[in-house]
């Protein structure tokens, strides 16, 4: 995959009624992502700005390994040093390259790491650079990991959102990125970073963050499906659309309730299939499912004013999986993956469906509409079972779900639960590890008597909000098979405003890292068992 990023202003052409144009493919980033190299500290002088992570009590030597390397003790000596702390200068070179210099404490987790390196882009940003380089110098493995996280915000801030506004002349941004050896160029840090890796996990995240940051009116579900086939043609993805008629012949009236409002709009799943050379096997390894609610309205439980204003990043959930299945085909992973998104919009009108309805999803059940704002485990019901007749050896589904994960972790974090227990530790280990935290929560079976219906199956939710996010699991668990594993996500940190970690936009792209690491460095296909 090759995902692009767009100049301010550029996203032009299909005439809206808002009086904006959308051309063919302009849904898409269009700006190259900057070059990323390895190059000796000796020939860094030409840099616009240098990014150097050090220990709190860091050795003279370690300044040895840097140009101008006098400046950086002057920078040092200023005051005692702590952990997460920024200070810069001005190198005594003929460019006069910025000097940030950034601390980390020696048990620091990825997520200060990654921090640490927001901040120091942060301050870096003033001086607009064209060309940065990142250095963690010694031969730690606490010093690679220091690199990575500078190499993950640095990518991350190069990267433009979409912006309407007219173009400023002469815009600058970040073009380009060396990873700094020591002055001998001998092994270090910067020799041991997966580029390959950190780059297709920034190029999964910017995507992530370019389609929920986009308009409503831009981003309708027509324009999303040429979004998903542009990008399945690049990759080489295999695409099937299931539109409305062919959701109808399955059974999905879960789906179809929730898009009732919106007929005429495109509604539909967009099934995505990426299996490796020479690996055709029919049952994905991993299935990735994702709640892509284009505009939510609320329905006949109509949102109010401050409430909706945020609701065109309902669908971060479904940008999660979409991207997360392009970074595993950008890097060849050896597994077979499927993702499975679910797009439409939940609006009022005369169709709309309404509480007290009762509809039947593709597996069967029975399902009581209490809150027409509960649309989402409304559209994930059918796209879960849809996904599970594949039989995946596990099954993980990403979602702006419910208020009540925001209520209980803020937006520092999301939400995780899973129908295997023993699956727990694994998935807050990779949100540690990725630096994209997430917390377990439980999902007992006693829970099931607040959902209990007295004319159907299953109660969409409940009518007093405790717990909101349990409940939300416990309904959709019923749509997953018992013998297959399956985790849940709760997007509760898919926005955040002033940033979170080393993003520094309120839409934070949350799910990419957490997702690839949980698939590829986790062992938790391994852990989840062989398929039935």
């Amino acid at each position: 995959m090759m995902v692009k990023q767009a100049q301010a202003g550029e996203l032009s052409a299909r005439r809206t009624k808002s009086g904006l144009t959308i051309r063919r493919g302009s849904l898409l980033p269009s700006a190259p992502m900057p070059r990323v190299g390895r190059t000796s500290s000796r020939t860094a002088g030409h840099l616009d700005a240098i990014l150097v992570v050090l220990p709190e009590k860091p050795s003279a030597d370690l300044f040895a390994q840097l140009p101008d390397h006098e400046r950086w003790h002057e920078l040092n000596a200023r005051s005692r040093p702590s952990s997460g702390s920024v200070r810069s200068t001005v190198l005594a070179n003929r460019h006069q390259t910025l000097a940030v210099l950034g601390y980390i404490g020696a048990g620091a987790s990825t997520f200060e790491r990654l921090s640490l390196a927001g901040k120091m882009l942060k301050e870096a940003s003033s001086r607009a650079p064209r060309s940065l380089g990142l250095a963690a110098p010694g031969e730690s493995v606490a010093g690679q990991a220091a690199l990575e996280a500078l190499l993950a915000a640095s990518l991350a801030q190069a990267f433009r959102m979409p912006s309407f506004r007219a173009p400023i002349p002469d815009e600058r941004s970040i073009e380009r990125i060396e990873l700094l050896t020591d002055r001998a160029g001998r092994s270090s840090a910067a020799a041991r970073v997966d580029l390959a890796y950190a780059l297709a996990a920034a190029r999964g995240t910017n995507l992530t963050r370019w389609l929920t940051a986009l308009p409503p009116n831009l981003l309708d579900a027509n324009g999303y499906r040429s979004v998903i086939q542009t990008l399945a043609r690049r990759s080489g993805v295999r695409l099937r659309w299931l539109g409305e008629p062919a959701l109808r012949r399955l059974g999905a009236n879960a789906f179809l309730a929730v898009a009732a409002a919106s007929q005429g709009v495109g509604a539909g799943i967009a099934h995505l299939t990426y299996r490796p050379a020479r690996n055709r096997q029919r049952s994905p390894d991993v299935a990735l499912v994702g709640k892509g609610i284009l505009f939510d309205t609320g329905g006949v439980n109509l949102k109010t004013h401050r409430s909706m204003l945020d609701m065109h990043i309902d669908m971060s959930g479904s940008a999660v999986a979409l991207a997360t299945l392009l970074a595993l085909a950008e890097l060849r992973a050896p597994i077979a993956a499927d993702a499975w998104l679910a797009i439409t919009e939940n609006r009022i009108g005369p169709n709309a469906y309404r509480p007290q309805e009762v509809v039947r999803a593709a597996n069967g059940v029975t399902i009581q509409v209490i809150h027409t704002d509960a649309e989402g485990r409304m559209v994930l019901a059918d796209t879960l079972a849809l996904a599970s007749r594949t039989r995946p050896r596990f099954m993980i589904d990403f979602a702006t779900l419910t208020g009540a994960c925001v209520y209980s972790l803020t937006e520092r974090m999301s939400g995780v639960l899973t129908n295997r227990p023993d699956l727990a530790a694994r998935l807050v280990a990779a949100g540690r590890t990725s630096g994209e935290r997430v917390w377990n929560f439980p999902a007992e079976a006693d829970y099931d008597s607040d959902l209990e219906s007295k004319v159907a199956d299953i109660l969409q939710c409940s009518v007093e909000g405790k717990g909101d996010h349990i409940l939300a699991t416990r309904f959709l668990r019923r749509f997953v098979p018992d013998d297959l594993a399956w985790a849940h996500v709760d997007l509760s940190a898919a926005m955040r405003s002033g940033g979170l970690g080393h993003i520094n936009t309120d839409i934070t792209g949350f799910g990419v890292r957490f997702a690839l690491e949980l698939i590829l460095r986790h062992g938790i296909l391994e852990a989840a068992g062989q398929k039935s």
